[in-house]
């Protein structure tokens, strides 16, 4: 948690992001409150078990930038169609949200000084206050207020997920909700254990089994909540890898076609390192950039070549695949235009057909790859065989 609040931070500052960044901040404050050091260190402090209140605390700001949260995704949509009623419950969420937490917080922290028993330090506070009508009230307003936002959240992401088709994301929201509803099971369960301990004292064992096992339930919660939300930014992650690694291949013929044709690029090829850690550019931006740049480039290539090149490269290349042949082509065409052949009519060229740019992104990685193993005898040599060098 502390790690993904610390990504989340020195990423933008759009609602979405603000909130995330709070949820996770939040969530890794309570986390910590819960280790044994810092548990122990708090609770016998100056202000008895101040590791509880302090945990409720960040864990309550962690919900309500959750609900935040919610109202930047679904707040942005128009109230008609089928989200009409998740921009309604968002809008009644912004209106209540702020002064709700605020109400709580106020009762609770009134509660834990007044009327809850901090007589001696707790390690386990709700086992440990088992049967005591104060810790049982202060808990039930806390617990209140987290099984009420995990219910809204779970009402939002259970739709969003039944209408997503994109993979990820649905694995991502089916998460999310799956954390609420052990946030849920949470917050009502525990409650109605204190309430139940109120008529029967129960021995310090079973309540310390019935903390131990809710416990674990809330720090799977915080589980698939993490997962949940990381997995749409790791779709977009594994798409900007993937884009990162196309340009790392093709950077060898780009850079090369480039500098024959120094009008075609927006700005002048850098190296391969600088090329590749730019920080003003998207990577996936910049792959389409090098895409058209590279058709632009053998486009102009077929001014400086002989009509039946294309056809002698794929008799040299002596296979099936297109690629090869291609790739031999733009290695001859570029060496007759570095010879200072004219420009002339259009050569015939086979260009590979593809139905999007992930189809032609393929194609191009394999002449690419062609390419990459093609030397310049074998591009004269072609050029030979057809009379195009002097």
């Amino acid at each position: 948690m502390t790690a993904v609040a610390i990504w989340r931070a020195l990423g933008g500052t759009d609602a979405r992001r603000r909130s995330l960044w709070g949820c996770f901040l939040g969530f890794a404050v309570a986390l910590w409150t819960k280790t044994q050091y810092v548990r122990i260190g708090l609770n016998n402090s100056e202000i008895t078990d101040a590791s509880v209140l302090i945990k409720h605390y960040s864990a309550g700001v962690a919900i309500l930038a959750i609900l935040y949260y919610i109202v930047a995704v679904y707040g942005q949509y128009p109230a008609d169609g089928d989200m009409a009623r998740a921009v309604k419950v968002s809008r009644i969420i912004q209106r209540a949200a702020t002064k709700t937490a605020l109400s709580a917080f106020l009762l609770m922290t009134v509660m834990f000084f007044t009327i809850v028993d901090r007589s001696k330090p707790s390690d386990r506070f709700v086992s440990d206050h088992a049967g005591q009508w104060g810790a049982t009230a202060y808990m039930s307003v806390f617990y209140a207020y987290l099984s009420c936002a995990s219910a809204i959240c779970l009402y939002q992401w259970a739709g969003a997920f039944r209408r997503e088709e994109r993979k990820l994301l649905r694995v991502g929201l089916g998460m999310m909700a799956f954390a609420m509803v052990l946030g849920v099971l949470y917050s009502v369960g525990r409650t109605l254990f204190m309430w139940y301990w109120l008529a029967e004292q129960p021995s310090h064992t079973f309540a310390y089994d019935v903390d131990a096992s809710t416990e674990a339930m809330q720090q799977l919660l915080f589980v698939f909540f993490a997962l949940g939300v990381s997995v749409p930014a790791t779709e977009k992650g594994l798409r900007r890898a993937r884009s990162w690694y196309v340009l790392v291949r093709l950077y060898p013929m780009w850079r090369e076609l480039m500098a024959a044709f120094p009008s075609i690029p927006m700005e002048a090829p850098l190296s391969r390192r600088q090329e590749l850690t730019r920080r003003d550019l998207d990577a996936d931006l910049q792959l389409g950039r090098w895409v058209n740049d590279l058709a632009d480039a053998i486009e102009r290539l077929r001014h400086h070549v002989p009509d039946g090149l294309m056809a002698a490269a794929q008799e040299t290349a002596d296979t099936s695949n297109g690629a090869v042949a291609q790739a031999h082509w733009i290695k001859a065409a570029l060496a007759a235009k570095t010879q200072g052949t004219p420009a002339g009519p259009v050569a015939t060229f086979k260009q590979q057909q593809a139905m999007d740019q992930d189809g032609e992104v393929a194609w191009l990685l394999d002449v690419a790859k062609a390419y990459k193993k093609a030397n310049q005898s074998q591009a004269q040599n072609l050029l030979n065989s057809i009379g195009a060098a002097a």
